[in-house]
């Protein structure tokens, strides 16, 4: 039976599974523990900020400028969370917090909502709620999640990691749906490689992959990054992950330099050496390494554990117990990928398709070659799991994994479900992708999930993860990094 995590993030044991009423999305209710997974230091000092004199400021307050205010400061990683605070305001001002970015194909990202400064005229994120806009009530980091694409269906992606993403963050006089009186403004930096950190382009052999390094000597446990359909290499999850003490390596596996252009097959051969590779650096601590994998990476991931030595620990993100889009060959064997049935696609009025349906079942004829021996795996399993998961049944798939090594008398697996959740489970307070092209079936899909309840399941999923790595991998090496 798998955990089921709630909006309210409550940590049930197996078997024990809460029965809680769900709250509307954007409701004007706070989690009790939502501010200490996303407020950061209790401490009330601020951080940087930039004044701007304003005549209304200055008629109807005692001071001559409002400032905003970051705390720890203006730059941090993109998964730490920021507090913000305006001061200088009049007792119960009417305010807007207007949020944006534009990313690097230069999609602008933006997001508003109302507030009122409270009888002394601050306004604290961490204790005020917003009162409408792009969310409601006590959301301290909803500024970012909730950023919408002003081109439609277009999902964030960050390529180069060693440069941050500038959000201009900034204050407005009233609750007009188009302000224009600017009352305070910052630039809020939000970074992927922590001081230290080091980036090494691989080249090694037929891999192709960057590796990140935490600082210090090591060595590290290592973790391989494999992300889904989609072909590349990105970087940005990895190099998040190495700052919070891992050496990961971030490998592509088709459309990038001279590796395959296309989806047509995969060699296992291929992911052996890279997971050689990892185990044998200087800096990686040993005997294992992990793997974390997402969709199309997850059942990649899996195929590894199933059929290669030295994997320890994997992470599955709303993968598939069976091969899917592609053949994968190893010393002969062939596993082919999972039947699709195109009729069962459904297309929205908008042109929108739902392809949960598509693939037949792994357990069935003639879907059955394509199941994953996953039985013959030593590895542990950690399957995250999105329960509004439209790009396929993932709930489905984890459960079947389950089964499967309890039967062959290996280790349960640990599952973690998260409700009203959808299938792109990325770092905390990226901004919820609902819709957007998928490359293998070629048009625009649906991908599930709520916004709050999916922002929140990322958020609790990213600490899930590490904290299954440390405990199977080990961490000797964790200190307090410095932070941006």
């Amino acid at each position: 039976m798998a955990l089921i995590r709630s909006p309210w993030l409550l940590r049930k044991r197996w078997g024990h599974l809460a029965k809680f009423p769900w709250p509307p999305v954007f409701d004007s209710w706070v989690p009790r523990d939502l501010p200490k997974l996303i407020r950061g230091s209790e401490a009330r000092t601020f951080g940087t900020s930039f004044l701007l004199s304003s005549e209304r400021a200055a008629s109807s307050s005692s001071s001559s400028a409002v400032s905003l205010n970051l705390t720890p400061g203006s730059r941090c990683l993109w998964d730490e969370p920021v507090e913000i605070a305006v001061h200088g305001l009049a007792p119960a001002q009417p305010v807007t917090l207007s949020a944006s970015f534009r990313d690097e194909k230069g999609v602008l990202f933006q997001s508003s909502a109302r507030y009122q400064a409270d009888a002394g005229g601050q306004l604290d994120l961490a204790r005020a709620p917003a009162l409408g806009g792009s969310y409601r009530g006590v959301e301290p980091m909803g500024f970012l999640w909730t950023m919408q694409p002003e081109k439609p269906h277009w999902r964030l992606v960050k390529r180069d990691v060693q440069t941050p993403f500038r959000v201009d963050l900034e204050v407005y006089e009233g609750h007009d749906p188009k302000p224009t009186e600017l009352l305070a403004q910052v630039v809020h930096e939000r970074g992927f490689l922590r001081p230290g950190v080091k980036r090494i382009p691989v080249r090694e052999g037929s891999v192709r992959a960057t590796l990140f390094l935490p600082p210090g000597s090591g060595p590290f446990p290592g973790v391989i990054d494999i992300l889904g359909i989609g072909g590349g290499l990105f970087e940005y999850r990895a190099s998040l992950l190495a700052g919070h003490g891992f050496a990961v390596l971030a490998l592509a596996y088709y459309d990038f330099e001279d590796l395959p252009k296309d989806m047509k097959e995969f060699h296992l051969e291929y992911f052996e050496e890279a997971v050689q590779y990892l185990k044998n650096h200087p800096q990686v601590k040993g005997p294992g390494v992990g793997l974390l994998g997402f969709s199309k990476g997850g059942d990649l991931c899996i195929s590894m554990a199933s059929h290669l030595k030295d994997i320890t620990a994997t992470v599955i993100i709303n993968g598939s117990v069976a091969n899917v889009a592609a053949s994968l060959h190893y010393k002969g064997i062939t596993i082919p990928p999972l039947p699709i049935d195109q009729k069962r696609m459904k297309i929205a009025e908008n042109g929108v398709a739902d392809i949960i349906d598509i693939l037949v079942s792994p357990l069935e004829e003639p879907g059955q070659k394509s199941l994953i021996p996953i039985e013959k795996a030593e590895s542990c399993f950690l399957f995250l799991v999105g329960l509004d998961d439209h790009n396929w049944k993932s709930e489905f798939y984890a459960n079947a994994a389950a089964k499967l090594l309890q039967a062959h008398g290996k280790k349960k697996p640990e599952i973690i479900c998260y409700p009203a959740t959808g299938h792109y489970i990325e770092p905390p307070y990226f901004p919820v992708c609902l819709i957007s092209f998928h490359t293998f079936i070629g048009k625009l899909v649906t991908w599930g999930g709520e916004v709050r309840a999916h922002s929140l399941a990322q958020i609790d999923a990213w600490k899930q993860l590490q904290t299954f790595f440390h405990k199977h991998l080990g961490n000797d090496k964790l200190t307090n990094p410095s932070k941006l």
